[in-house]
Order: C-alpha cells, then sequence, then structure tokens
C-alpha cells in the first residue's frame, strides 16, 4: 500500500512506496527553530521509493554534528515536508502531517 501526502496548498505532492524505516522527533536546536520552538516529527524513509510531483525550495545548513543537513519546503505555502543529511542520502525524512 502506498503513503501519500502532500503540502498545505497541495502543490507539492508525494507517493512512497516502502515501509517507514523509523520515526522519530527531533530537539535539536535547529529543528527547534524550524519547528517553531517545539521539535520536528518525522517519518524516515528510503528516498529511491519517494516520488515527488511538484516544485521544492531547499535549506540548507551544517547541523552540530557537522553534518550537511537539507530542508525541503513547499516554496508557494512554506509547508516544510521532507528533510535529509548528506551523511545519509539514502534516508529521506517526511514531515508527520504532511
Amino acid at each position: 500500500m502506498a503513503i501519500t501526502g502532500k503540502c498545505l496548498c497541495g502543490s507539492v505532492r508525494y507517493t512512497i512506496d516502502a515501509k517507514p524505516v523509523t520515526a522519530r522527533i527531533c530537539w535539536c536546536r535547529l529543528c527547534q527553530y524550524f519547528g517553531a520552538g517545539t521539535g520536528t516529527a518525522n517519518v524516515m524513509f528510503p528516498s529511491a521509493a519517494i516520488k515527488i510531483e511538484g516544485e521544492l525550495s531547499d535549506y540548507s545548513c551544517s547541523a552540530d554534528s557537522g553534518n550537511k543537513m537539507h530542508r525541503r519546503f513547499c516554496p508557494k505555502c512554506g509547508t516544510p515536508v521532507f528533510t535529509g543529511g548528506e551523511a545519509r542520502p539514502d534516508i529521506v525524512g517526511v514531515r508527520a502531517g504532511t
């Protein structure tokens, strides 16, 4: 069974044909900024299993670990949709609730 989701305005949609690898809530300082003071809830999937429709914007920064992170979001409505680090390109975090 495929997992589907979208941003608030529907401009970005995704389909995932894999079971989750894990789920996590991150409370690092960067996620607190990104989550408006709270942690972020993400479900991790193999990146090869995700099909994306629509345009995404990317914000990249370095985590405290030194890993370069990419947070991808809808440029129209601003919904955060995906997150991932360059150290593990085979795994993508999908923002819970999308």
